[in-house]
């Protein structure tokens, strides 16, 4: 069954403290992103991907130090982050640290932590679910050294990764080796970390089994509030979403995936007042104006991503959504403007 999590995050208030020992004022960080102050002044405001890609973006921007994500992850107190990181740290050893990370990872952020062992080599990448962008650099450093920190400390061990993958270009100075110790690849096809396999074993001196206990037990009851909380209508766009690309997913395929009977899944729709096929185009007409916008995309690759068999099918419903051409729309500045603010 697929994992549902609303596209919603929420900040820690570690996180605006750190910023400010940077001089950063949060609130001027989030005017600079054009994001709302209810950010920083309300605990409860949580935040869309997109939303927080673009605080990195600005935190990036306002201090263009290269270094800040690594010393994010060094300075990191991880007793003052959500529960989900607590449990890891409290974990028997460090390969169960980090599959406690993973598995309660969506709490925290609408994101998956995919981990892959074989050969003696543990590969870990995260996988942002609603993102429709490029994770900002000085995240992905964040979260590589705040896992690399987790087991530096948790077992009182210089844990030093086999070897980093980074989509981002080499900046200046040698801050991520010198942190990570490690040979690291810039402009790689992807962002990820490589333990070796050995390092995972090694315990946890941080190990608090009573503590674990009551930490996970909260952890599955906010599990199974998410769940239940999480409504048809954001389950089945979201499931769309990652379906579509070049395939036509219908409502069978849909209810399979949510485990759940085709009448079961129609009829919770209709109570929420639409239907497949509306949510369908809603995802179509969402995708569509974010593919039309990466000049690298050609017009009948963005037709079978949104799974049309052909172009003139494509073509033609972009016309009955926008009332031009998919080649007018994006040469048109005027467009381009708009779907930059959707």
């Amino acid at each position: 069954m697929a994992c549902l999590t609303p596209d919603r995050l929420k900040v820690p208030r570690q996180f605006w403290i750190w910023l400010q020992k940077y001089a950063l004022v949060p609130t001027a960080v989030l005017h600079h992103a054009h994001l709302p102050l209810g950010a920083y002044e309300d605990e409860t405001y949580l935040l869309t991907t997109a939303q927080f890609f673009a605080l990195w973006r600005s935190i990036g921007e306002l201090c263009p130090d290269p270094a800040l994500g690594l010393n994010f992850g060094e300075q990191v107190d991880f007793a003052a982050l959500p529960l989900t990181t607590l449990a890891a740290y409290h974990a028997r050893d460090y390969r169960d640290a980090l599959t406690r990370q993973a598995r309660f990872h969506q709490h925290c952020a609408p994101a998956e932590m995919r981990i892959q062992e074989r050969n003696e080599e543990c590969v870990i990448e995260i996988k942002w679910l609603y993102a429709i962008e490029e994770e900002p650099p000085l995240s992905v450093d964040m979260f590589l050294a705040v896992l690399v920190e987790l087991g530096r400390r948790g077992t009182q061990f210089p844990i030093k990764p086999k070897r980093i993958d980074l989509k981002q270009r080499r900046d200046r100075g040698t801050a991520h080796e010198g942190y990570f110790n490690c040979p690291i690849k810039f402009r790689a096809s992807r962002n990820a970390i490589i333990f070796h396999s050995q390092d995972l074993d090694r315990p946890f001196v941080t190990y608090n089994a009573e503590l674990l206990q009551m930490v996970e037990t909260d952890l599955e009851r906010k599990a199974r509030g998410c769940r239940a909380e999480t409504s048809a209508t954001e389950q089945v766009k979201w499931l769309l979403r990652q379906m579509l690309a070049g395939s036509r997913p219908d409502i069978a395929d849909v209810a399979r995936e949510l485990g759940l009977s085709v009448r079961t899944l129609q009829r919770r729709i209709v109570e929420e007042r639409t239907t497949f096929r509306d949510l369908l185009l809603a995802v179509r007409q969402e995708l569509v104006r974010k593919y039309l916008t990466q000049p690298g995309i050609r017009i009948n690759e963005v037709a079978f991503l949104l799974g049309y068999e052909d172009t003139n099918s494509f073509y033609r419903a972009f016309r009955n959504w926008e009332g031009t051409t998919p080649s007018h729309w994006r040469t048109d500045p005027r467009e381009a403007d708009v779907s930059s603010l959707s």
